[in-house]
């Protein structure tokens, strides 16, 4: 279990050597390191992102004690009042009740409408890059694509977007292992004030509606004014950190991989496979969390019920068993079973507007910058979970 090191930052530059170790020793391995029980083969990942076993939250079936954990911090209790007022820590009914409910904004007909505004802000984004001439991929392109979509959708004013990104960010944090206190401080401000700032939102559309998703969620009888505010923080933060880190890691991907690069250039066709191979590849969300809620047996070990599986999905995305020679990048790949949205109820409900955004945003900087290239090698942030770089500094 020594291969397993999250806060390493050589394991975090490249864990894919040690999830092939791990994929050869038993189907499921206990790490006392984090106190989880990591998973590394593709199938058990997807099945036990399937299993109603296991949840994102047991407070719905025990208490902390009953699951033999300590109470949270009471400090705490802001960051966790709205996130589990959201869908993602919360499991059916509710869960089901309150996906139905947000589901009705990304339908394929709704997500299709954003088309021409995504390829607006795109282009307005590079735009920008061109007259730069050498640019920061991730702070010009990468990180305003995604959360400007949002900040639309939402009905967020394009003055008070600059406080977005940061609010993401600090809630994020939370989402690492072992986070520190003052990781979870930040947290927890950021909580009270894109909460509070969200509260007022509403509150002006309740009273002066517009065509936004913030003036259609209140008008939504079933879902209550905290359940609108944790749905909203769940979409921005979900609606671009992945995103933001797949086109980061995809680019430093394709740079490091300059035929496939060339290949992706000479036939924008493959640009949906592509999105997806970049996606497996270099997976932006390297490992997903479920606590066990009834025992369940892998391999003929054991988890017991209390306990925390660490779903790798890193690991289950180079899984030879189901992706051949899966250590290669192959922009055409198909088909391509990667497991980066997830799976099961859990599935990721902005997945299709997420593969519009990439597919926008990979193919007009390929049309438009046909001769892009790195201007230095990029370092990695700390975070494992969520896995990206700190910068892309490239030239037009």
């Amino acid at each position: 279990m020594t291969v397993f090191t999250p806060s390493d930052p050589a394991f975090v530059a490249d864990p894919y050597p040690a999830y092939a170790v791990l994929r050869e020793g038993p189907r499921v391995q206990y790490d006392e390191a984090t106190d989880k029980w990591l998973v590394s083969r593709h199938a058990d990942v997807d099945a036990l992102l399937r299993d109603r076993r296991l949840g994102r939250s047991y407070l719905h079936v025990a208490t902390h004690a009953e699951m033999g954990r300590p109470e949270e911090p009471p400090e705490h209790a802001p960051f966790w009042h709205v996130i589990r007022n959201g869908m993602l820590d919360v499991e059916p009914p509710e869960h089901t009740r309150l996906r139905r409910l947000v589901s009705r904004a990304f339908t394929p007909r709704t997500v299709e409408r954003m088309r021409v505004t995504v390829q607006r802000v795109t282009d307005q984004l590079v735009d920008e890059a061109l007259e730069r001439g050498t640019f920061d991929l991730l702070s010009v392109v990468a990180e305003p694509l995604p959360v400007t979509v949002i900040a639309e959708m939402l009905g967020v004013p394009e003055t008070d977007r600059h406080l977005l990104r940061p609010w993401s960010a600090d809630i994020c944090g939370m989402y690492e292992l072992d986070p520190s206190e003052e990781t979870a401080q930040t947290a927890v401000r950021a909580c009270e004030e894109f909460g509070a700032y969200l509260v007022a939102l509403s509150r002006q559309r309740r009273a002066r509606p517009q065509d936004d998703l913030i003036t259609a969620l209140t008008q939504v009888e079933e879902l209550t004014e905290d359940e609108l505010v944790g749905t909203c923080v769940l979409l921005l933060n979900a609606g671009h950190e992945a995103t933001v880190n797949v086109t980061g890691n995809g680019w430093w991907s394709l740079f490091r991989n300059p035929g496939e690069l060339a290949r992706l250039r000479e036939d924008p066709s493959l640009l949906p496979t592509a999105v997806e191979e970049l996606m497996r590849w270099d997976t932006p969300l390297q490992m997903f969390e479920r606590w066990v809620l009834e025992e369940v047996e892998l391999g003929g070990t054991v988890v017991p019920r209390g306990a925390e599986l660490g779903l790798l999905f890193g690991s289950a995305n180079r899984d030879a068993a189901v992706f051949a020679d899966p250590a290669r990048l192959d922009v055409a790949r198909d088909p391509n079973p990667h497991v980066s949205f997830g799976a099961g109820v859990h599935f990721c409900l902005g997945a299709a507007l997420a593969r519009l955004e990439l597919v926008t945003s990979f193919g007009t900087v390929l049309r438009r910058m046909p001769r892009l290239e790195l201007v230095e090698e990029p370092q990695w942030k700390a975070g494992y979970v969520i896995r990206g770089l700190q910068s892309l500094h490239v030239r037009a």
